[in-house]
């Protein structure tokens, strides 16, 4: 840990935490939410963060450990004035490891954590406190996408950490999808590197927004397509997705939720409109994705192919920053439709570490032949 002091003022840097000192200060007070006001690190309540929120930079590194280059690249994009390094003890941090998961959302809750009704994070995190016999804060689980209720996924990744380096994967592997539900299965367990951040480390992310188009509702895909029974123009469809790539505000495209700080900005790399046979499948990559950005975007193309709108509505609707221009004409597109296909990572970060256990991928079972001794 150092500490620097400028102008009567003390930062001192602790990770997972951030202790702040300043003059009067008689005990410092913890927070982990770093703030950022003219490169000057302080902690902020709740409340400031509200009122503040338009004047600050937030980064909730959710109790992770930075390394030294990850914290000077922070501070030097930012234009941090003091540069705090934290050092990271190896006895703190332990073993990293890596999952891809898949679920079906419709009897969740979403992802994010929470008691009942269940999520999918909580199941999974209270399968690992069996398995790995771990407090679930030490853990320090976390998820690359926050999905919402009813919204499915085939490549969720998510990282957990152990004190202890397993020799083999194909066991835990094994153990948590005997504990998990049926409907959330551990498709990947491998190891991570101590740099890798399954929500942070993230470079693009990949939806499917599938429709169904046609008269009648296939029954076997009534959880993981959205029916719409109009004759859907999708040459239209094609041409106004066109005007999502790029880098854009998506403001009105955002439902309102806690991220006040997440920056609108988002750079959408590819928006495709798939047709096979009456299965439509909306195909969107993105750098990232503000609270039911695609839904809406779903919505709107929705609207587009309908023929109830036409296809030069998006660029007109994306420069209003505003969601009560885009809820005038569309309503979010209902979430079961919605599926996270995957999430790539830059090469470096999905390296395995030196002497780690292989990639568990699931092995198939054996039957042990039965010799029978001749009479």
């Amino acid at each position: 840990m150092q500490d620097i002091a400028e102008g009567g003022e003390m930062l001192a840097f602790s990770f997972p935490y951030v202790v702040a000192l300043d003059k009067g200060t008689k005990s410092p007070s913890v927070f982990s939410v770093i703030a950022l006001d003219k490169g000057v690190f302080s902690g902020l309540s709740a409340e400031d963060q509200n009122e503040s929120r338009t004047n600050w930079w937030l980064l909730n590194f959710e109790s992770e450990f930075v390394s030294s280059s990850e914290w000077l690249g922070i501070t030097q994009k930012l234009g941090c004035i003091y540069c705090s390094i934290p050092m990271k003890p190896a006895e703190a941090v332990g073993y990293k490891w890596r999952l891809v998961i898949a679920y079906d959302g419709t009897e969740f809750s979403g992802w994010q954590y929470q008691e009942s009704p269940p999520t999918v994070q909580c199941l999974i995190e209270k399968v690992l406190t069996k398995v790995t016999k771990l407090e679930r804060k030490d853990l320090k689980f976390v998820g690359a996408s926050r999905t919402d209720a009813g919204v499915h996924a085939l490549g969720q990744v998510a990282h957990f950490v152990t004190p202890f380096k397993y020799c083999s994967l194909e066991g835990i592997h094994r153990a948590l999808n005997g504990l998990l539900p049926s409907d959330i299965r551990v498709m990947e367990v491998s190891p991570a590197l101590p740099e890798f951040h399954a929500r942070f480390s993230a470079k693009s992310k990949i939806y499917h927004y599938k429709i169904y188009n046609n008269t009648i509702m296939d029954p076997f895909l009534r959880h993981y397509a959205y029916h719409c029974d109009y004759k859907l123009n999708t040459d239209a469809m094609r041409l106004a997705a066109r005007d999502f790539i790029g880098k854009h505000d998506f403001s009105a495209f955002m439902n309102a939720s806690n991220d006040t700080d997440r920056d609108p900005v988002k750079n959408m790399f590819r928006v495709d409109v798939n047709e096979m046979g009456p299965l439509l499948q909306l195909e969107i990559e993105g750098s990232g994705f503000l609270y039911r950005q695609v839904r809406n975007m779903a919505a709107l193309l929705l609207q587009v192919g309908r023929e109830a709108l036409p296809p030069d509505m998006v660029p007109k609707i994306l420069a209003t920053r505003d969601r009560k221009v885009l809820a005038k004409y569309a309503k979010c597109a209902p979430p079961h439709g919605l599926c996270l296909v995957s999430v790539k990572y830059n090469e470096e970060h999905m390296q395995l570490p030196l002497e780690s256990p292989a990639v568990s991928y699931g092995r198939h079972q054996t039957i042990k032949k039965c010799v029978l001794p001749f009479y």
